[in-house]
């Protein structure tokens, strides 16, 4: 099919006809494609691309001139520009990506990490001063995420008395951790 061909095509595209339109598609959609793939580099996104760009040739046949250029070099400017459109897509999402590496680290730096490990080791000293039980009480409940009712049940006491030990415990905690 010749180009002028194509253009007459395009001029009955431009007046809705379908059927020059099927025309168009099935002898110029491998070529438009080759572009697509060739700047796209994938298969997928380039038949996405195809089929965004007879999309516009079928809303734009009307703007196609045979004085400016060639049918079918028009044809492959839209397929090209289609294609570094959605290039241009990509790098935008990259660059949204490329922001966040800018995010904060939130964890702890050295000087905090030092405080922090003296902070756990004073705290498990005064654990340590607690009765065996209560120190185990103690532990279950906020270190091992325990409830109050399986403690109470592990170390066979009643639940109220499991509460009583844990506040206690909390409150000579507080006061060796103030000395």
């Amino acid at each position: 099919m010749t180009s002028d061909d194509i253009s007459k095509l395009l001029a009955r595209v431009a007046l809705g006809d379908r059927l020059a339109f099927d025309q168009i598609y099935d002898q110029t959609s491998a070529k438009l494609f080759g572009v697509a793939l060739r700047l796209l580099k994938n298969r997928a996104e380039a038949e996405e691309c195809v089929q965004e760009v007879y999309i516009k040739i079928w809303h734009r046949a009307d703007r196609y001139s045979v004085s400016e250029a060639s049918a079918m070099s028009w044809l492959i400017a839209i397929a090209r520009n289609q294609a570094i459109d959605r290039l241009r897509q990509r790098e935008d999402k990259q660059d949204s990506l490329d922001d966040a590496g800018e995010i904060t680290d939130s964890k702890p730096d050295p000087e905090e990490s030092a405080i922090a490990g003296s902070e756990r080791r004073r705290i498990e000293v005064c654990i340590d001063q607690l009765d065996e039980e209560k120190s185990a009480a103690v532990r279950g409940a906020y270190l091992e995420g325990y409830s109050y009712q399986e403690l109470a049940t592990r170390s066979n006491v009643p639940l109220n008395t499991m509460r009583t030990w844990l506040r206690r415990s909390l409150i000579k905690l507080k006061e060796c951790l103030e000395e």
